[in-house]
């Protein structure tokens, strides 16, 4: 009985076995046949990447596009450095907020994002049934220790002096485990071509200092990078009437909304800042000041059947 059963083990296992490396050859051959390129050779090296159904597989690295030394073709300009001296810091006052959603539309327009690819999204949240909902605005948070690097096989996203979380698309391959790590959802993968012209990219906002939505690959906020290296406010900030945005320098303990200038310290502290699923320690940049005493009353919207949590 015993040898029975044990052969009825032995059989079962190798079906098992057999089944798993006929759905990963499935999956590897799908995925050759989405990343694949005329001309391209093998190499023998294998980079892991997520199928469209969400399946992890291995890819010959011929298949994908050639990785380049850098995102800028200026030789002065490292874009992997960040602007020294500076950590940039963004508070959100949700007591502020209305969904107006300038802040929203200034962002697709000054990074051209197609309508189905949001940056910058404001969400109707409600912490319980016994509280009245607030809206969201919710971006990358450009996380201290953020999973997203950690993940990416080529480096292509990474971490700079000045705290910004910043994608090279031009290294991107499309993995998108960026993506499945970032707690967040604040990254979109671009599964058609932009419609950009050379001319936008040529754009000083559109420089090797601004992260570029291009065809394969992950993209999200990026702080703005060049306005910030000039002392300017990102475009969402300037955007909102509200006054809902502040951002500036943490080391000196300094931000502001356009309006005003303020300490973030005394910010933070008086009006108990905290900082979105913090209990995750990834450390994000980006502090929520709470919905209470709030400027405007909650109305819902067409917006909110959207982004409804």
């Amino acid at each position: 009985m015993t040898d029975i059963k044990d052969q009825r083990d032995k059989t079962r296992r190798s079906f098992v076995k057999k089944g798993l490396v006929l759905g990963a050859l499935s999956a590897s051959t799908i995925a050759t046949s989405c990343f694949k390129q005329e001309g391209a050779t093998e190499t023998g090296e294998k980079k892991k990447l997520l199928t469209p159904d969400g399946e992890i597989v291995e890819v010959d690295s011929g298949y994908l596009k050639p990785i380049p030394e850098s995102l800028c073709d200026d030789p002065t300009t490292d874009i992997r450095k960040g602007v020294p001296g500076k950590k940039f810091v963004m508070v959100i006052d949700l007591s502020r907020c209305n969904n107006l959603r300038k802040c929203h539309d200034a962002c697709e327009k000054i990074h051209y994002l197609p309508p189905d690819k949001e940056w910058l999204k404001v969400l109707k949240m409600q912490d319980n049934d016994s509280t009245s909902p607030y809206w969201q605005p919710t971006n990358c948070f450009h996380c201290d220790r953020p999973p997203c690097v950690k993940v990416c096989p080529v480096d292509a996203t990474f971490k700079r002096s000045d705290g910004i979380v910043f994608i090279d698309t031009k290294r991107c391959i499309g993995c998108r485990f960026c993506m499945v790590a970032c707690p967040y959802g604040a990254r979109s993968f671009n599964w058609i071509e932009p419609t950009i012209s050379e001319e936008i990219f040529a754009q000083e906002h559109h420089s090797c200092e601004s992260i570029i939505p291009r065809l394969g690959t992950v993209s999200k906020c990026d702080f703005c990078p060049d306005m910030a290296k000039n002392g300017d406010l990102p475009h969402c900030v300037t955007a909102c009437p509200n006054g809902v945005y502040y951002f500036g320098d943490e080391k000196e303990d300094c931000v502001s909304n356009g309006s005003e200038v303020v300490r973030l310290t005394e910010l933070l502290t008086e009006k108990s800042g905290y900082r979105y699923m913090e209990d995750l320690g990834l450390e994000p940049r980006v502090y929520y000041l709470p919905p209470v005493d709030r400027l405007f009353e909650f109305k819902d919207d067409e917006y909110s059947k959207h982004y409804e949590t």
